[in-house]
């Protein structure tokens, strides 16, 4: 009899515990995905609470220029940080002609691990970063287990989506104690919610992004410093070129444009976000269903885009 007394306890505990996760994913959806649309726009301009300058990486495509040309519209002079020099001066050049901001462009291949980080720290020793975008970030070709991924696409993205992060965040965030200001925006995935077959590499390389996240943010809230964990589901860009579903884009899969300028009014606002607002009621109900379940709907879901891919190469082959 005892013995049962403890057990129901103990369940009812653990079916508390549930309902509490499941309501705060809730309120987590209302307070960090929903509730930045409807608030005004914010007092003070994000150049005054951290600063003139922003540093931007992987921002010449995709989420990271646009996200880079949101940050020039709002009066931020803007550094770009990629591998292609001639990318670079053409997003440079469109920062500056739309917006009439500095810019600065430093080339680096991220994918080359730490020789890359003391030629970078030295283009901005004189620059007072306040917002820091690490965007730089690759994902698989095309869906595949791991024996079939190369040694050169592992490290690619371990130094990309880990490497990056990580050294960027160190390099600059000193200057930002310093100064008692600035703001990091670490851009994961929502593949961080679960082990993701035929992308185990990446979506392991994502959850990293979130945990560092957030024990970086406990570790320098308090100096003044604001950290945004930033996961967006599917967006229309080269990274999910392996799938034509996913580059022309619907109401769930935003371009480029519009993910950016949700996502850049979210800064400085909530410390998580998807940074669009579909992408957040999507984020709340995939939280909801158990980590076994997501992981066989990521297998199931990453599959069909690994057979879309290798029928589209065979015909292209043909």
């Amino acid at each position: 009899m005892f013995l049962l007394l403890v057990l129901a306890l103990v369940g009812s505990i653990a079916l508390c515990f549930l309902l509490i996760d499941s309501l705060w994913s809730v309120l987590e959806l209302i307070s960090s995905y929903l509730m930045p649309y409807f608030l005004p726009a914010e007092v003070q301009p994000l150049s005054k609470r951290f600063g003139p300058w922003a540093v931007v990486t992987g921002a010449t495509d995709g989420i990271g220029k646009q996200y880079a040309l949101e940050l020039a519209r709002r009066g931020i002079n803007i550094v770009i940080i990629s591998r292609n020099p001639e990318k670079l001066k053409n997003v440079a050049a469109e920062i500056e002609k739309q917006h009439s901001v500095k810019t600065k462009v430093v080339v680096a291949d991220f994918s080359r691990g730490a020789e890359v980080y003391p030629h970078i720290e030295e283009e901005l020793k004189d620059i007072p970063v306040g917002i820091l975008v690490n965007n730089v970030g690759v994902n698989y070709d095309y869906p595949m287990p791991v024996c079939e991924t190369s040694t050169a696409k592992v490290w690619e993205l371990i130094n990309v989506n880990v490497g990056a992060v990580t050294s960027m965040t160190r390099m600059l965030l000193p200057g930002m104690v310093q100064r008692g200001s600035g703001a990091v925006v670490n851009v994961s995935s929502g593949s961080e919610l679960q082990p993701l077959p035929l992308m185990t590499i990446y979506a392991a390389t994502k959850a990293y992004v979130r945990s560092f996240t957030h024990a970086v943010r406990e570790e320098y809230s308090t100096k003044g410093i604001y950290i945004q964990h930033l996961a967006p589901l599917f967006v229309s860009t080269k990274i999910n070129a392996f799938s034509q579903r996913l580059m022309d884009g619907n109401l769930l899969v935003p371009d480029v444009a519009t993910y950016a300028r949700h996502a850049v009014s979210t800064l400085g606002r909530q410390h998580n976000t998807t940074g669009y607002w579909l992408h957040g009621i999507q984020y709340t109900f995939i939280k909801v269903a158990p980590v076994w379940l997501r992981t066989r709907v990521g297998l199931h879901m990453n599959d069909q885009f690994r057979q879309e891919y290798l029928r589209n190469a065979k015909i292209k082959s043909n």
